[in-house]
């Protein structure tokens, strides 16, 4: 249909439908300054005329014509005219309602409780592990956002806070309760101190929720060492979990540092073992002290898993490590769940070796605690040689332990 031959206005979907191009693109005024636009490749669009704030006409964009996605109908298109200009300013300015509006839904979206919570991650994950980043943004992403994700942070309050954080505990994740609660309250504290809120609605709200005792850290008595030390060293499931969980008790390291260990961090003719900055709960390098029973124990390991980059690479993905569970799962499997963590060895072994009088010093650098101030920043390797005697004397009580089924061994 040619534009000549219009009869009537608004353009009837008939009209609209099989206006024709022309060699030069076309205006075709529908109803109160709103216009189907023609482009010699026949694509259609609508567009309003307005005055601006100076006094000036413009055009605005509103869609393409049409009923697929992103397209309008005539009806469409008159319905999104009157809704501009029903918003409109006192100027009368449709653009600058627009631009408000937009602006007011960025906002919006920046004042979200996820929007902020990203934020405190993107600015404290760069002094984590990537083991702890991973852990803290999936408990976000799994239990919080779907919650509290979209809402405006300003206006949740205490006691939906209370209610949320019960619900969790009612499923029995007391301890990751406590970790969320503490991330949201860090999260709020955020919005606190940069001027976006006056008040943190988690503050407080620990007394009157439930509390379990720590048991990460939990270790057998003395007179239970024994049979554990045998029962570690029979695991019947998985040759490289038998070997970690020896390693874990003789070298007196994190879990989390030997499950992810890579095999370029070992020389095991020199002995030693350096942990990166990366991978250390307080971003410096550890250097280790590897016994002759760790090295034979890596050397055994080598031959399981040594042509990947990981000791303990997981089941079906070499290029990512074992679950954070696995050392714990395998001391349930042997009878000692809530009576032995993989954390726990470190406690064993500081009591055992300041016990038999070896100097503190000495036992906190093993355990990688690091000192204060510039000192700590730089000396990596504090007491190596002091470590190196002091840990193979411990590798070396273990052995006899675990055949003697004797826990009064001291040190000569």
């Amino acid at each position: 249909m040619k534009r000549s031959e219009i009869r009537r206005r608004p353009l009837a979907d008939t009209v609209l439908a099989s206006l024709e191009p022309e060699a030069k693109e076309y205006r075709e005024l529908d109803s109160d300054g709103l216009y189907l636009r023609v482009k010699p490749d026949g694509s259609k669009s609508w567009q309003l005329r307005y005055k601006k704030a100076d006094g000036k006409w413009s055009w605005l964009g509103l869609g393409g014509y049409g009923t697929g996605a992103h397209q309008l109908t005539g009806e469409q298109a008159r319905r999104k005219v009157r809704e501009l200009r029903d918003s409109t300013g006192k100027d009368g300015s449709i653009l600058a309602t627009k631009r408000a509006k937009r602006a007011a839904e960025i906002e919006a979206a920046n004042n979200t409780f996820e929007h902020l919570a990203r934020e405190w991650y993107a600015a404290k994950s760069k002094t984590w592990s990537e083991g702890t980043a991973v852990r803290t943004i999936g408990a976000l992403e799994k239990h919080v956002f779907p919650v509290f994700g979209k809402r405006p942070y300003t206006g949740i309050l205490p006691m939906e806070w209370m209610e949320f954080l019960r619900a969790m505990e009612q499923t029995g994740i007391i301890e990751q309760t406590s970790r969320v609660r503490g991330m949201c309250r860090e999260i709020y504290d955020l919005a606190r101190v940069t001027g976006r809120a006056t008040h943190n609605p988690l503050e407080g709200l620990h007394k009157f929720l439930q509390t379990k005792p720590v048991e990460n850290f939990a270790h057998v008595s003395p007179e239970e060492l024994p049979a554990l030390l045998r029962a570690v060293r029979s695991y019947p499931h998985a040759p490289d979990v038998r070997i970690g969980l020896q390693l874990l008790a003789m070298l007196a390291c994190r879990p989390s540092e030997l499950r992810e260990a890579r095999w370029a961090e070992f020389n095991l003719d020199a002995g030693l073992w350096l942990i990166p900055a990366e991978r250390m709960k307080r971003r410096r390098e550890h250097l280790v002290p590897l016994p002759s029973q760790a090295i034979a124990l890596l050397r055994e390991l080598h031959n399981i898993t040594g042509i990947g980059a990981l000791l303990f690479p997981g089941k079906g993905r070499s290029t990512k490590p074992r679950s954070n569970t696995v050392f714990l799962m395998a001391l349930r499997r042997l009878g000692y769940e809530g009576r032995q963590t993989g954390h726990g060895f470190r406690h064993l072994a500081s009591t055992i070796l300041n016990e038999n009088g070896f100097d503190s010093q000495h036992v906190e650098a093993q355990l990688s605690h690091v000192k204060e101030g510039v000192r700590g920043v730089y000396d990596k390797s504090t007491y190596l040689e002091q470590r190196k005697v002091m840990m193979q004397w411990y590798a070396d009580y273990l052995d006899r332990l675990a055949v003697s089924n004797v826990t009064t061994l001291k040190r000569a």
